[in-house]
């Protein structure tokens, strides 16, 4: 099976879960619902899933429209159409400057032959017709280069608008690949890195994908409450961001599930990589400075396999969501590659993300 019929294999699994959940709550089953309850399904933002869950059975389309406002799921959507107009505006009167351009030098190469023609014409050779044709060549020059001028500053200008407009957008993408909380990359733009990684089969030896868990997260919050669990994701985050290289891909997939993909390193570097992040976070003193209550240790299980494993993304997620299974079931608080063998009871899906 290719990558790209493995991939549509998929999406009907989770697409038909989230459908028969919107179905069960009597939702319409229109984009922007859909993209609300993927958001909520995917678990990266809890306060957004509570709030979904509270609805009940029958939630109406304006309680499901306030609660995509009151998340910011939908505003980067109009932003980006918005910005996309505005392109469109620009291009649309960059064009209309080009053609006038054109037309400008259509009629200037026009009487360049009429004063050629007549320059040149025997039966023309009076002196004051030869005086003429030039101070009217002359002046059609000095009035195209004006013109020219004017154009080239018009031109200028509107590159220049262009330009901000696209510097607009490519903010607005930032803003829609990022998880909020934690300010890794979020579960959108994972998926986009993730298929990315077989689209040069070279490196697929070494580049490695890391699932990584948060151990006992729902005890930390079922004991401390969501404010502090939320502060203790975003500590985490910020350690693994920390501990690795700048180029690595890091991002928040789930409640407290967070994903590294590393390029241009062996299976056995990865792992040494993965120890240092784990010993430096369980090192990590997680205390409350005002109160001096103690929420920690915080230790996470992480699971690891290289792409030369796996035939497509959703096979390389699968592994390392096992291999991430096998780490918790042996203990947590340790790292382990993906081997043949290692089984577990049930597979989360991977997904690319659908509007």
């Amino acid at each position: 099976m290719n990558t790209a019929t493995a991939q549509k294999a998929q999406i009907p699994d989770i697409a038909g879960q989230i459908t028969y959940a919107m179905r069960t709550m009597g939702v319409a089953p229109i984009p922007r619902n859909y993209e609300l309850f993927y958001e909520a399904y995917i678990g990266s933002n809890p306060a957004l899933s509570r709030d979904l869950a509270a609805l009940g059975n029958r939630a109406t389309q304006e309680e499901l429209d306030a609660i995509s406002s009151q998340h910011s799921l939908h505003h980067q959507t109009k932003a980006i159409e918005t910005a996309h107009t505005k392109i469109i505006g620009e291009l649309d009167g960059l064009l209309r400057l080009l053609k006038q351009e054109q037309t400008s030098l259509d009629s200037y190469n026009r009487l360049l032959g009429e004063t050629y023609n007549r320059i040149t014409n025997k039966n023309n050779n009076s002196a004051d017709l030869l005086r003429n044709a030039i101070t009217l060549l002359s002046e059609a020059t000095d009035d195209t280069m004006a013109h020219g001028e004017k154009t080239v500053e018009s031109v200028v200008r509107k590159s220049q608008e262009m330009d901000q407009v696209r510097r607009e957008l490519d903010e607005y993408k930032r803003i829609a690949n990022t998880d909020s909380l934690t300010r890794l990359a979020n579960r959108r733009a994972f998926d986009e890195r993730l298929i990315a990684i077989y689209d040069t089969p070279i490196t697929l030896a070494v580049t490695g994908l890391v699932v990584i868990d948060i151990d006992h997260f729902k005890r930390i919050n079922d004991t401390y409450g969501h404010p502090v669990g939320d502060k203790i994701l975003a500590t985490v985050a910020s350690v693994i961001r920390g501990s690795l290289r700048k180029d690595v891909f890091v991002a928040r997939i789930g409640g407290e599930e967070f994903a590294v993909i590393i390029d241009g390193n062996t299976e056995e570097e990865v792992m040494q990589q993965c120890e240092r992040l784990r010993r430096g976070l369980e090192a990590t003193p997680f205390k409350n400075s005002k109160t001096g209550v103690n929420y920690g240790p915080v230790t996470i299980s992480l699971g690891i396999c290289m792409a030369s494993a796996a035939s497509d993304p959703g096979e390389l997620y699968s592994k390392a969501d096992i291999a991430l299974y096998s780490a918790k079931n042996a203990g947590r608080n340790r790292s382990m590659v993906f081997e043949d063998g290692m089984t577990k009871d049930f597979q989360k899906s991977w997904l690319i993300y659908k509007r």
